[in-house]
């Protein structure tokens, strides 16, 4: 078998979906620095070269715009992305409803859903969820790597703090709320505390759109063998994360492998109906954000989307059937899809 000609011949075939790039960031970033057209100069002939439907872009907020310019900062790049949108909207659009969902399939067009990472813009204001909704957010990370009204974030290393907690009051009200309004639960950020009690306080399915297992690469962004377990209970899915640092990949090694590594573990011990594709590739958000600006950016295992085929040919040659990678690529992610959208 020719496993990169098979690995083309499925991305070009089937749905493929990333669930987690900063893109609102990075086009709100450049747009302030006077740039405009990111997703046409920067990334669209990657998305279609890769078999991209659908994107799923993050709010993400700098903790320098923390608390006092969260909101606004995340209307900002919202707006942003609309505009960078608009001005390729011939071959990408937001998706907001499940009609838009099956328009980017049938008509081979590149979605962009909308998600938080971490719910700072909203305070501890829940009633923002509803503005947020109305705006295109189909999904919230309930933290980042901090703490916000909601929850816990996990640290990316280990460092001096005080007693962890869970969801507050508040977020669990943020939770049982979201599912009310068909919102999608994220727990990639959310330590250990705070995701079992997500468990304890919600019904339906949830994601980690881009985490690895903790037993490939012992950090507490990673996710243990017990909670991939109860994500895959739920009907849930979990985004395989490229940032190099999260999925462990050591110097001179190939970092594809490392990424077969997490999907293959992950596979073992769920089955493949649970593990998709969550990218969180940064090298060009960082690029864009000042404080980055003079720093070296090797932070990604994949050079763009195109190169996902790398991993899914990776996939088929340890001996993954052609029906298995399809749903690892894209088709779990859209079942969620289907049935969280209205």
């Amino acid at each position: 078998m020719d496993f990169y000609k098979t690995a083309l011949n499925l991305h070009e075939n089937n749905v493929v979906v990333d669930t987690h790039l900063d893109l609102a960031g990075e086009i709100y970033n450049r747009y302030l620095a006077g740039e405009k057209e990111v997703i046409k100069n920067r990334y669209l002939d990657n998305f279609k070269n890769g078999g991209f439907n659908v994107i799923v872009s993050s709010l993400y907020i700098d903790d320098m715009f923390l608390p006092e310019l969260g909101l606004k900062t995340a209307l900002g790049q919202i707006s942003a992305i609309m505009e960078d949108v608009e001005s390729c909207k011939d071959e990408v659009f937001l998706i907001k409803n499940k009609n838009d969902l099956q328009r980017a399939i049938k008509e081979n067009k590149i979605g962009i859903m909308l998600s938080f990472e971490g719910l700072e813009p909203i305070g501890k204001d829940i009633g923002l969820l509803r503005v947020f909704y109305e705006l295109g957010l189909r999904a919230a990370g309930l933290v980042w790597s901090r703490r916000n009204f909601v929850a816990d974030g996990c640290s990316f290393n280990p460092v001096e703090e005080g007693q962890k907690g869970g969801l507050t009051k508040f977020g669990v009200e943020v939770v049982r709320k979201m599912e009310e309004m068909n919102m999608l639960i994220d727990v990639s950020h959310l330590n250990d505390e705070g995701f079992w009690d997500v468990v304890k306080f919600t019904n339906k399915p949830f994601i980690a759109s881009h985490s690895c297992a903790r037993s490939i690469h012992g950090r507490m962004r990673n996710l243990t063998d017990e909670q991939i377990k109860v994500i895959a209970e739920r009907n849930g899915v979990i985004g395989i994360n490229a940032y190099k640092n999260i999925a462990g990949v050591k110097e001179g090694e190939d970092p594809i492998k490392k990424l077969a590594d997490h999907i293959e573990y992950m596979v073992d011990l769920v089955g493949p109906r649970h593990v998709g594709y969550g990218f969180d590739l940064c090298n060009s958000y960082y690029d864009s954000e000042l404080k980055f600006k003079f720093e070296p950016h090797n932070s990604d295992s994949l050079n763009s989307h195109k190169d996902a085929v790398l991993l899914t040919e990776e996939l088929l040659k340890r001996g993954m059937s052609t029906e298995d990678a399809k749903l690892v690529i894209g088709g779990n992610f859209l079942r969620i899809f289907n049935d969280i959208l209205q």
